[in-house]
């Protein structure tokens, strides 16, 4: 994609103003009263709330990567549930874990800060990387490809088959389509999907960039149904993705993200204003991969 260099991207005056921020408008999951049934809740009977992910996330080259869609849900005993998929696995550890709720930030696109993408036909997709509707313009950069699995806390973690998931990122130079100058025609790197019966969600995209003031980073909501997603209707859970150091520097290296790879050693994780406050180990991708052959992200979303 060709377009006009523009400014150093600067974060909006309210970007990750934080929890208290949203609070009037996101409604608690737990109020929503959600359930899977007692055959989903033995899915992962052999959780134990409280687990850390701190260790399950820490490297960005040692992780798993995300398991497929289709896999077997571990049952019964603790055994069966060691020999299930690296994604599962890791679940368990956190099962009892909410994942943080974060700001949408000041560039959402879905109806409460300006546009609205989730109504518009064609957002249901797993490739995000190119505009839709008016438009076919791709966003260039290296290939990214993220996993969400979603779990029910007040279900024993069992899946959540059937709940959708609208993500959102920046560009490789740190813009956002709809709202960035010369991109308010655009609505790339945006799009929903419906969790399969393991929970789980893919997206096909790029690696985004790092912009001023924050550690790099996926956005995206958490929906009770595809119907809800698309009407930007009440949310689950908001929160956002951090990507792993080594990762982001090796992508930073290359070609194409060279303001990226000065804006990126401003900001730690510890120092973010997102991800500061634990050091973002809830919110740390487990990621593999290589500038040349893509990589994939997976994180585990518990609501």
């Amino acid at each position: 994609m060709t377009t006009t260099p523009q400014p150093q991207h600067e974060p909006h005056p309210n970007h990750d103003r934080g929890l208290e921020f949203d609070l009037s408008t996101l409604l608690s999951r737990r109020s929503l009263g959600m359930f899977l049934g007692a055959g989903a809740a033995a899915a992962l009977a052999a959780c134990t709330p409280g687990g850390s992910s701190a260790a399950a996330g820490a490297t960005a080259t040692s992780a798993p990567t995300p398991a497929a869609s289709g896999t077997a849900v571990a049952t019964g005993t603790p055994s069966a549930a060691a020999s299930a998929s690296p994604t599962l696995t890791r679940a368990i550890a956190e099962c009892g874990v909410e994942i943080p709720e974060e700001t949408a930030g000041p560039y959402p696109g879905d109806g409460s800060n300006g546009p609205n993408v989730l109504a518009a036909s064609g957002v249901v997709r797993k490739d995000i990387t190119s505009s839709f509707g008016t438009s076919s313009t791709r966003a260039d950069g290296v290939p990214l490809t993220v996993t969400l699995t979603l779990l029910d806390n007040a279900n024993g973690c069992a899946p959540l088959g059937g709940a959708a998931v609208y993500a959102w990122h920046c560009d490789k130079e740190g813009r956002y389509s709809m709202y960035d100058a010369g991109l308010t025609n655009e609505n790339f790197l945006r799009g929903v999907q419906e969790a399969d019966a393991n929970g789980q969600v893919t997206f096909q995209t790029i690696f985004p960039g790092a912009y001023s003031g924050r550690w790099p980073h996926i956005h995206f909501e958490v929906f009770e149904s595809m119907d809800n997603a698309t009407a930007a209707g009440q949310v689950l859970a908001v929160s956002q993705i951090a990507l792993t150091d080594a990762a982001c520097k090796e992508v930073y290296a290359s070609a194409g993200y060279e303001s990226s790879a000065r804006n990126f050693p401003r900001t730690t994780l510890t120092s973010d204003n997102v991800f500061g406050d634990d050091g973002g180990i809830y919110q740390l991708a487990t990621m593999t991969g290589s500038v040349s052959g893509g990589y994939t992200a997976g994180l585990n979303v518990t609501v």
